[in-house]
């Protein structure tokens, strides 16, 4: 338990450089990936799927992945994941165990990334919303998703992705 403690440490010091001063949207993922292709791994490739979709919504065409962080963090949203141990490699079954399990650490990481619980969450990928959205919505937490689901953007979802996640930011909007 201690290496997956360590592991997480990372992946979330990462993510700490990011972090906007005034939290407006956050996007709710699985976790970090097996390949070490972290989202706020500034090292990484712009063209990494997650990456370049959430870049896509925003409208930006950052030439490093850096720059793109930065400007993910101007825009006030944050990328945080339901799990910081990769369970892309695992069965469906124990993906969502893990997800379930570490929910008590996601709801005491939210309580202090944003200010009050109004703030919009959008969850992505369908284990994700199955899991999280009752459990977010009873804790008070402003999920957008309202049983909606994004597919992840990868092997041909891109597409759905983009459109599906926009209608949910989309019925957002003032």
């Amino acid at each position: 338990m201690e290496l997956s403690n360590r592991k997480r440490r990372v992946y979330l010091d990462l993510r700490h450089r990011y972090e906007p001063r005034n939290v407006k949207l956050v996007v709710i993922a699985e976790s970090p990936p097996a390949s070490g292709r972290y989202f706020c791994d500034s090292t990484g490739s712009p063209s990494e799927a997650l990456f370049a979709a959430l870049m896509k919504q925003l409208r930006l065409s950052p030439t490093t992945k850096e720059e793109g962080l930065r400007e993910f963090q101007q825009s006030g949203w944050l990328l945080v994941d339901a799990t910081y141990e990769p369970v892309d490699k695992v069965t469906r079954s124990r993906r969502d165990k893990i997800i379930d399990r570490d929910y008590p650490l996601l709801r005491d990481d939210l309580a202090a990334l944003v200010s009050d619980r109004s703030t919009p969450l959008i969850l992505i990928k369908e284990n994700v919303c199955r899991i999280l959205e009752p459990k977010l919505t009873h804790d008070g937490f402003n999920v957008l998703n309202r049983g909606r689901v994004i597919y992840f953007p990868a092997s041909g979802r891109q597409k759905d992705f983009f459109r599906q996640f926009g209608a949910i930011l989309d019925s957002h909007s003032p």
